[in-house]
C-alpha cells in the first residue's frame, strides 16, 4: 500500500500545485474557441480552484478533425503493436512518477478522500493502463475452419475515432478504463470529463504527450453536456461512443446516435444494487464489514454500490448490530486527512439531491444528518420495498435495510429493479450461493464478499444499468475494435464453376 503521507503535507501539496485550465487539442493547451470558462470548485470548502476552458461545438469540431487525421494517416492505428504497447508501458511510469501530485488534485476536485485516491484511484488507474498494453501484443486473429479451397481470415480493426464521456466520480479510473484499451486498439480519442472533475483528465494528456502518443490520438474538450457532450454525440465523423454516468443522459446518446451516422454507442450507467444476506451466513462480522464497504466507499457514489440490503429477518437484528459498529468506523471530514474514510460530495447540487433523501420518513438507524461543505454522514434507513429510497438510485451514503423471510423472497427483491448492475449475496450454503448467483439479473454478482472482480473480468450492467459492450478484461479491447472477415479463394481456375 502507498504510504500515506500526513494532513499538513497533503495540505502543502496542494498550495504548489500548478492546475491545468486550458482544453489539449492536437498535442498542445488551447482555450475554448469562444474564450468562455467556468469555475471548478472545491467540494470540501466551496472555494474556487480555477476557471476552466468552457469549449462548444467548434472545439469539437477541431478535436475531431485533428484526431481523424491522426488515424488516417496511421501515426498511432497502424504503429506495430509493440510500439504501442511500449508507449502505453512509458504512460503508465509517468503516471507512477506524478501520482501523488494526481492524487491530490483528484481530491481537491471531487471531494474524495486521499486515502481512496492514494490507495485505489491512482494505484488502479496505473495498473489499468499497464495491464492493456500488455494485451495489445498477445491478442490473436482467427482463421475460420472454411473448405480446402480457401482461407478465411478474421481481424480485428480499430474502430476509428472514439469520443469517451466520462462520470465525475472516478474521474481518473474511468479514464483508465476507457483509454487504455481504446488506446490499445489503435482508436483516436477525444475525452470529454465531467464539468465538476476535469482537472485531471487536462493533466494526464500532457503526460500522455510527454510519453510520446502521437499528438491528435489522445483529446481532451472540458465543458457542460449541452456544449461538448452533445456535439460529440451528434458528430457525423465520431465513430463511436462510450459513456459512463446516468440512464438518463445514456439514454441521448442513443438518440445522438440515431440522428447521426449511427455511431456504435456503449453505456455503463446506473445501479441500485442489492447485499442479500441469508440465514445462514457465515461469520456476521465479515458480512457487516463487506456490506459498510459496499454502501459507503467512495461517499457511495458509485454505481456498484451496495445501497439496498436485503436480509432475512432471523439475523437482521444482529447483522444491523454490527453494520453500525463498523459504519461508526468511516469518519467524515477534511478529504485530506488520511485519516478520514468520507469525504465531500461531488458538488453543492449533488449534496442537495442526496440531502432530499434524508427527510422521506423513513425509520433512520443511524446518520441522517448532512453539514455545510457538502458532507453527509453515513446514513442507516429502515424502509419498505417500494418506497423511494429503495427503488431510486441516490449515489449517496445511504443504505437502505429490506426485511425478507425466505431464500425466494430474497432473490425477488433482489431484481425488483430497472437496474442490473452489481450484487452480492452472503450464505454459508455452496448450493444457494450458486443458485443465487445465477438467478440475480446483473452484470456482476459477488458471493460472500462486495467487489466488482478486477481488470481480468469484464464489467457491466444488465437491464437499464449497461448496453452495448464491458469494461475491463479483453471484452474491453473487443469494443474498440471492429471485425473484418477476409476470403481468400485457394481453387484452381480451370475448377471454378463459370456462371
Amino acid at each position: 500500500m502507498t504510504d500515506l503521507l500526513t494532513r499538513e503535507e497533503y495540505k502543502a501539496l496542494a498550495a504548489g500545485l500548478t492546475l491545468p485550465t486550458n482544453a489539449f487539442i492536437d498535442g498542445s493547451y488551447r482555450p475554448a474557441a469562444s474564450g468562455k470558462t467556468f469555475e471548478t470548485v472545491n467540494p470540501a470548502t466551496g472555494e474556487t480552484l480555477a476557471s476552466v476552458a468552457a469549449c462548444g461545438a467548434e472545439d469539437v469540431d477541431l478535436a475531431v478533425l485533428k484526431a481523424r487525421e491522426a488515424f488516417e494517416d496511421g501515426r498511432w492505428s497502424k504503429l506495430h503493436p509493440s510500439e504501442r504497447k511500449d508507449t502505453l508501458i512509458r504512460f503508465a511510469k509517468l503516471i507512477t512518477r506524478n501520482r501523488r501530485e494526481l492524487a491530490v488534485m483528484e481530491s481537491l476536485d471531487s471531494g474524495k478522500t486521499i486515502y481512496d485516491c492514494e490507495t485505489v484511484d491512482v494505484p488502479e488507474t496505473i495498473h489499468c493502463l499497464k495491464w492493456h498494453a500488455e494485451a495489445i501484443d498477445k491478442i490473436y486473429d482467427q482463421v475460420s475452419p472454411a473448405s480446402d479451397d480457401h482461407i478465411a481470415m478474421i481481424v480485428r480493426e480499430p474502430v476509428g475515432v472514439v469520443g469517451l464521456v466520462l462520470p465525475w466520480n472516478f474521474p481518473l479510473l474511468m479514464l483508465a478504463w476507457k483509454i487504455g484499451p481504446a488506446l490499445a486498439a489503435g482508436c483516436s480519442v477525444i475525452v470529454k470529463p465531467a464539468e465538476e472533475t476535469s482537472l485531471t483528465a487536462l493533466r494526464i494528456a500532457e503526460l500522455a504527450m510527454e510519453a510520446g502518443i502521437p499528438r491528435g490520438v489522445f483529446n481532451v474538450v472540458p465543458g457542460s453536456g449541452p456544449d461538448v457532450g452533445e456535439p460529440l454525440g451528434r458528430h457525423m465523423d465520431v465513430d463511436m461512443i462510450s459513456f459512463t454516468g446516468s440512464t438518463e443522459t445514456g439514454r441521448r446518446f442513443l438518440r445522438y446516435a440515431a440522428d447521426s451516422n449511427l455511431k456504435e454507442v456503449v453505456l455503463e450507467m446506473g445501479g441500485k444494487n442489492p447485499s442479500v444476506v441469508l440465514k445462514d451466513a457465515e461469520n456476521l462480522d465479515r458480512v457487516a464489514a463487506h456490506v459498510v464497504n459496499g454502501a459507503f466507499w467512495n461517499m457511495g457514489e458509485n454505481c456498484s454500490a451496495s445501497s439496498r440490503l436485503i436480509v432475512e429477518e432471523d439475523i437482521k437484528e444482529a447483522l444491523l448490530e454490527r453494520i453500525l459498529a463498523h459504519a461508526r468506523e468511516w469518519t467524515m471530514g477534511d478529504p485530506l486527512d488520511p485519516e478520514h474514510r468520507v469525504g465531500a460530495l461531488v458538488s453543492s447540487d449533488h449534496f442537495a439531491k442526496v440531502s432530499s433523501y434524508l427527510d422521506k420518513g423513513a425509520k433512520v438507524l443511524m446518520g441522517g444528518d448532512s453539514r455545510d461543505g457538502a458532507f453527509v454522514e453515513p446514513t442507516v434507513l429502515e424502509t419498505d420495498p417500494g418506497s423511494i429510497i429503495a427503488r431510486e438510485e441516490i449515489f449517496g451514503p445511504v443504505l437502505s435495510v429490506l426485511t425478507v423471510r425466505s431464500f425466494d423472497e430474497a432473490i425477488a427483491l433482489a431484481n425488483d429493479t430497472q437496474y442490473g448492475l452489481a450484487a452480492s449475496i452472503f450464505t454459508g450454503n455452496a448450493r444457494k450461493a450458486l443458485r443465487g448467483a445465477r438467478a440475480i439479473r446483473a452484470g456482476t454478482v459477488t458471493v460472500n464478499c462486495f467487489g466488482e472482480g478486477d481488470i481480468t473480468t469484464p464489467f457491466g450492467g444488465f437491464k437499464q444499468s449497461g448496453f452495448g459492450g464491458r469494461d475491463n478484461s479483453l471484452a474491453a479491447h473487443d469494443q474498440y475494435t471492429q471485425l473484418k472477415t477476409i476470403w481468400l479463394d485457394l481453387s484452381d481456375d480451370e475448377d471454378e464453376a463459370v456462371g
